[in-house]
C-alpha cells in the first residue's frame, strides 16, 4: 500500500504519519506531483490560513494536479476547506472539487472551535464502525455548510459539515490523527476503501 501524505508547508502532517503508523501502515511525505501521482492512497491535510496555504499548494503546482487525482483522497480540516470552490477566509480562491463556499462562523461563537464535538449522520463507508455522536476533535474558524456531499454533521451554533465525499474524493473537518480511536478507525476506512 503506497500512502503519500501530501506536504506543502501547511500540513500537520508528522501526526498524520504517525497515526497512519500506528495503524500498522506506512506513509511517505511529499511535494513532488509524480509521488503524488503514483499513490494509492493520498492524505491532503491542512492547518493555518487558506490563502497562505494557497500559494504554497500553487507554487508546487499542486492547485492543477490535487483536482485531477484519481485515487481516493482525503482532505483533514484546513484541507477540506482548500477542497471547495471559495473560502471567506481572506476571500481566497480554492481547488474546487467541491463546489462549496466556506463560511466563517457568526461573530457570537467563540472561534477558533478548539473542543472535543460529536459526529451524527454518519454514511459508510467512510464512517464504517463509527458509532453515532462519537467525539472528534475540532481547531478552526470556518466552516463547510449542509450539502449534497455531507457525509456527517455535528454542530457549533448551527449544524454543518464535518465531512463531505464526492467521487474519489473526501473531507473531514476534524482531525482523525488527534481522535483517538474514532480518529483511527476513520483512518482506517478510508485506507482500506476498494
Amino acid at each position: 500500500m503506497n500512502i503519500v501524505i501530501i506536504d506543502y508547508g501547511a500540513g500537520n502532517v508528522k501526526s498524520v504519519q504517525f497515526a497512519i503508523e500506528r495503524l500498522g501502515y506506512s506513509a511517505i511525505c511529499s511535494n513532488d506531483a509524480a509521488v503524488i501521482q503514483a499513490a494509492d492512497k493520498i492524505i491532503f491535510p491542512g492547518v493555518g490560513e487558506a490563502s497562505s496555504a494557497m500559494l504554497e499548494i500553487k507554487k508546487y503546482g499542486l492547485d492543477e494536479i490535487i483536482p485531477k487525482l484519481n485515487q481516493p483522497v482525503l482532505g483533514i480540516c484546513l484541507g477540506m476547506q482548500l477542497m471547495c470552490r471559495f473560502t471567506e477566509e481572506n476571500d481566497t480562491k480554492c481547488l474546487n472539487i467541491f463546489p462549496i463556499n466556506v463560511l466563517k462562523f457568526s461573530n457570537d461563537l467563540k472561534v477558533p472551535q478548539i473542543s472535543w464535538n460529536t459526529l451524527m449522520n454518519l454514511k459508510p463507508p467512510l464512517f464504517r464502525n463509527v458509532p453515532e455522536d462519537s467525539f472528534v476533535y475540532y481547531v478552526h474558524s470556518y466552516y463547510v455548510p449542509l450539502n449534497e456531499y455531507t457525509i456527517a454533521t455535528t454542530n457549533y451554533g448551527l449544524s454543518y459539515a464535518a465531512a463531505i465525499h464526492r467521487e474519489n474524493f473526501y473531507a473531514c473537518q476534524f482531525h482523525p490523527e488527534k481522535s483517538s480511536a474514532i480518529g483511527e478507525q476513520i483512518l482506517k476506512n478510508f485506507i482500506e476503501l476498494n
